[in-house]
């Protein structure tokens, strides 16, 4: 807008749905991710992941702002909710979710049990940060009201028997409840192939990203968009996330939903 009154200014930016506050602010979040993901304390071994894992560009996505209260669902090693916890500040809180039928299959894995060693010291010496431990639905009921809800590459899961499986409408339903009005409920998985059986999710550990959008409208949300800046073409979704061929660089999906 280099050159142009302030007055026409005002009115571009009103037209376009707008105002110097909501500017300001949504310039300020990207302020504070860029500081998150720049944050020279952050694990060596979270930094090497920042290429695959698009932290600045998927938070942005999120909407996610200083002072929020997020829920990390399934946080195991702690990659976003230290991301989380720098963006919010101490005006915020993080809960750091662990189901519990998830910490039995760390237990019995050496990298997830040290990378879920490395979340509990950084809790530790981090006041906005809770972990909260308890079953796969009854952790999603937060102590208080959250302005966002995040699940990463584990919705899939919450389908399978090592889960129960979960009643997902009362799972999506209590996500619903935990949330303030215009929350934001964002759903990251490894994309499954269109109208795959729902075996898939156990064999090939992915989801189609129409069934996530069923659950999660039916429970009240309205779907706000997708994001795809983790999609890959060159993945057929025709094999496990696991193999070596694309293990890391599978092609996933961010769909973001918010309460009215």
């Amino acid at each position: 807008m280099a050159g142009y009154p302030i007055a026409v200014s005002a009115l571009v930016l009103s037209a376009l749905g707008f105002s110097f506050g909501q500017a300001h602010a949504a310039g300020s979040a990207a302020s504070f991710i860029a500081s998150a993901v720049d944050d020279p304390a952050r694990p060596e071994s979270d930094r090497n992941r920042d290429a695959l894992r698009k932290p600045a560009e998927s938070l942005q996505f999120s909407g996610i702002r200083p002072g929020d209260v997020v829920a990390d669902y399934n946080a195991r090693g702690g990659y976003f909710t230290r991301l989380f916890a720098d963006v919010v500040g101490t005006a915020g809180h993080v809960y750091a979710i662990q189901p519990l039928e998830t910490l039995h299959f760390v237990q019995r894995e050496a990298d997830d049990l040290e990378t879920y060693v490395i979340q509990q010291a950084y809790v530790n010496h981090q006041s906005n940060v809770t972990i909260l431990d308890a079953t796969a639905l009854e952790a999603v009921r937060i102590p208080r009201k959250l302005d966002l809800f995040w699940i990463s590459q584990n919705y899939h899961d919450l389908y399978n028997k090592n889960f129960g499986p979960v009643d997902m409408a009362a799972f999506n339903k209590a996500v619903f409840d935990g949330l303030k009005p215009g929350g934001i409920y964002i759903v990251l998985d490894h994309r499954a192939a269109t109208g795959a059986p729902a075996n898939v999710t156990q064999t090939l550990h992915r989801i189609d990203p129409a069934t996530v959008r069923r659950d999660v409208e039916a429970a009240g949300f309205r779907f706000e968009g997708e994001s795809g800046i983790l999609a890959n073409p060159a993945d057929d979704r025709s094999i496990s996330i696991f193999d070596k061929s694309i293990y890391d660089h599978t092609d996933q999906f961010i769909l973001k939903f918010r309460r009215p």
